[in-house]
């Protein structure tokens, strides 16, 4: 059984940094496409960022050079470091994996994923 557990979540002031962690069981995350995405209330979820098989990552726009997707096979886990937080990051964000090669990956959108966490709450205060 797929499952995704999502952690690390929580309240900060801008500026300030957030490690969220995805824990993924019945399957093994480094095989997978992995990604990281957002949603605020009356918004459609948003990509965050991508990494696929290889470590090849990709990112929106408004996140990089302040996020960091990455991965720790030996734990099954996913990660993604978030530096210098703006109050437009506060959203619920959710990791999701996807059986994707890494050309699909690369340029994946929210229905390319077949499985996702709960989700986990991040507020950014000016």
């Amino acid at each position: 059984q797929v499952q995704l557990m999502e952690s690390g979540g929580g309240s900060v002031q801008a500026g300030g940094s957030l490690r969220l962690s995805c824990a993924a069981s019945g399957f093994t995350l480094s095989s997978y496409c992995m990604s990281w995405f957002r949603r605020t209330p009356g918004k459609e979820r948003a990509g965050v960022a991508i990494i696929d098989r290889y470590g090849v990552t990709t990112y929106a726009i408004s996140v990089k050079g302040r996020f960091t997707i990455f991965k720790d096979s030996t734990k099954n886990t996913l990660y993604l470091q978030m530096n210098g937080l703006k109050p437009e990051d506060t959203a619920m964000y959710y990791c999701a994996a996807g059986n994707l090669l890494w050309n699909a990956c690369r340029r994946a959108s929210s229905g390319d994923f077949a499985y996702w966490g709960q989700g986990t709450q991040v507020t950014v205060s000016s």
